[in-house]
């Protein structure tokens, strides 16, 4: 299995899971790259994304995984990179090694932006919402018969630090990733909930790098 690190900025951020999929099976077909795919009748490329992010995310850490059959692996970002749309970039393709189970944790940077300039002890508040022995919040469910189930955030949350700067709070999280994960979103629903005064007017999500369960970059 070989593994793609790529880069998500600007507009290319607002591209949801399915159509980076069906870019990347594109960008492979223009730049002469054959990849390994399913058999059968209808045989599809057998491309995946251990960690969808959400539309709106940029991110300088995803991983797309991917077998090449053609092409010689230091050669595949340049390829790439002239056949995929502005703000994807590839930074190297590499031979998988560690399973997808290792990969526990993610590291957001989320900017909490006031346009009047970050309340007065906004910071404060939010810090010690972060510190608090339990955070339940509702989020969807598909399992849920009601659609929707409770969940306690300070489980998933490994590190949160709070950063007051100028007119936006930055918040550094390292969160789990996955069984169960945890969406920084929720994190800001539950300012909006639990700490009105210290809402934003808008937030800016960005995935810094994926972790193993040492808190170590897994790849």
């Amino acid at each position: 299995m070989h593994r793609l690190a790529f880069s998500k900025a600007d507009t290319a951020k607002f591209i949801s899971h399915l159509d980076l999929m069906r870019t990347f099976q594109r960008s492979f077909l223009r730049a002469g790259i054959v990849i390994k795919h399913t058999e059968g009748f209808n045989p599809h490329a057998f491309v995946s994304i251990p960690l969808p992010l959400s539309v709106g995310f940029s991110s300088g850490c995803e991983v797309l995984e991917c077998q090449v059959l053609n092409t010689p692996l230091e050669e595949v970002p340049e390829r790439m990179n002239a056949a995929l749309p502005a703000g994807i970039t590839v930074h190297r393709c590499y031979e998988g090694v560690r399973p997808v189970k290792e990969l526990a944790y993610v590291n957001y940077i989320v900017t909490l932006e006031y346009e009047a300039g970050a309340p007065f002890g906004a910071e404060t508040a939010i810090r010690s919402l972060l510190e608090r022995p339990s955070l339940v919040m509702e989020k969807r469910s598909k399992k849920a018969k009601t659609g929707k189930v409770e969940v306690d955030l300070i489980p998933l949350v490994a590190k949160a630090t709070v950063e007051e700067r100028r007119d936006t709070i930055a918040l550094d999280l390292i969160l789990k990733a996955q069984n169960p994960g945890l969406n920084p979103e929720l994190l800001v629903a539950a300012i909006r909930t639990y700490c009105p005064d210290a809402a934003p007017d808008y937030a800016v999500f960005h995935r810094r790098a994926v972790l193993d369960s040492q808190f170590q970059p897994w790849e």
